[in-house]
């Protein structure tokens, strides 16, 4: 299956007519979704905003658990061991249902057998800037001046999946950029900012705070298209084809879900994914909806599990023990 058509902004949801009540084979009783980030962070802003659609069409109300920590290993493992009955979810994204296969060593759970997939939720993409001081303006300048200074045109990263990003630049630029690891986004920010970091790749959430505060400027992004909510900012893979690194999220379960439940759920989240409100909100994070079924998301987390894979080992980064 071609894992770019899963990546829909408006498509064709399997919805339901408003305020339709999905509830007639739930529970009733509250369902909680793990989000394994902070609160304030992407998925757990994707994750509040469908959650009162999805009360009102499941007729049980989301109660959304953030349990950060471990590179989300410590919630997804509280969904992997919870009963499989429809009423613990995860909000998993990149990371913890792929990335960290690829990275990581001995992890306790594989996302594609102890974990049901049911639907897609968002997808956006990583945003590579520089001050907006700096003297350069444009992606092909970003990497003349690389290659002008081999290992002193730096870059920070805060994630092992932006490091595979920036190895992946190195390669395909022909460029020998230098890598400089941070705790967190923020910190990356601050230091470009102060002029002490020469460019960082942000998430668009805070790439949209920079850019229209007119403090960093945009060279590019990381998906293969432009992303639609900022079609003025180019993709780098318009200057190196194939350049596709995007951000997503997708609701799982613990595995052996009923077969009803996951149709249920789906349904309710691609016909919440389809409102007008949703759909607005995203887009105001720089997030588009991913309307999946099941099965796409399957095969979805399977070839984003090989992928990353194949470019850890590429960009020799070997996996780490937890």
């Amino acid at each position: 299956m071609d894992r770019r058509s899963f990546v829909q902004m408006l498509g064709a949801a399997l919805a339901l007519p408003a305020g339709r009540v999905l509830a007639q084979s739930g529970s009733g009783r509250p369902i909680r979704v793990v989000v394994p980030l902070p609160a304030g962070s992407s998925n757990d802003y994707v994750t509040r905003v469908v959650a009162p659609y999805l009360t009102a069409s499941l007729g049980q109300t989301i109660v959304v658990d953030n349990k950060a920590g471990g590179n989300g290993i410590i919630g997804t493992m509280d969904v992997v061991k919870a009963a499989p009955d429809g009423n613990t979810l995860l909000l998993g994204s990149l990371s913890p249902l792929a990335t960290n296969m690829a990275l990581l060593k001995n992890l306790p759970y594989d996302p594609r057998k102890d974990l049901t997939p049911i639907a897609g939720v968002s997808v956006t993409n990583w945003v590579l800037m520089v001050n907006s001081s700096s003297p350069i303006r444009t992606l092909a300048e970003f990497v003349a001046d690389a290659k002008k200074r081999p290992g002193s045109v730096s870059i920070g990263y805060s994630t092992t999946t932006v490091q595979v990003q920036i190895a992946t630049l190195n390669k395909v630029a022909g460029i020998e950029l230098l890598p400089v690891p941070y705790k967190g986004t923020p910190a990356t920010i601050t230091d470009v900012l102060g002029g002490s970091l020469n460019a960082t790749l942000l998430d668009p959430g805070n790439a949209l705070s920079q850019a229209k505060g007119g403090k960093m400027r945009v060279l590019g992004v990381s998906s293969l298209k432009r992303n639609p909510t900022t079609p003025d900012w180019p993709a780098i893979s318009e200057t190196y084809p194939g350049f596709d690194f995007g951000a997503w999220n997708a609701l799982m379960g613990p595995a052996g879900m009923p077969r009803d439940a996951v149709v249920r759920i789906n349904a309710a989240m691609n016909a919440a994914l389809k409102q007008k409100d949703v759909i607005e909100k995203y887009a105001e994070a720089g997030t588009i909806p991913l309307v999946m079924t099941p099965e796409d998301v399957k095969a979805y987390i399977e070839a984003e599990v090989g992928k990353w894979t194949r470019l850890a080992r590429e960009a020799n980064i070997q996996p780490e023990s937890i």
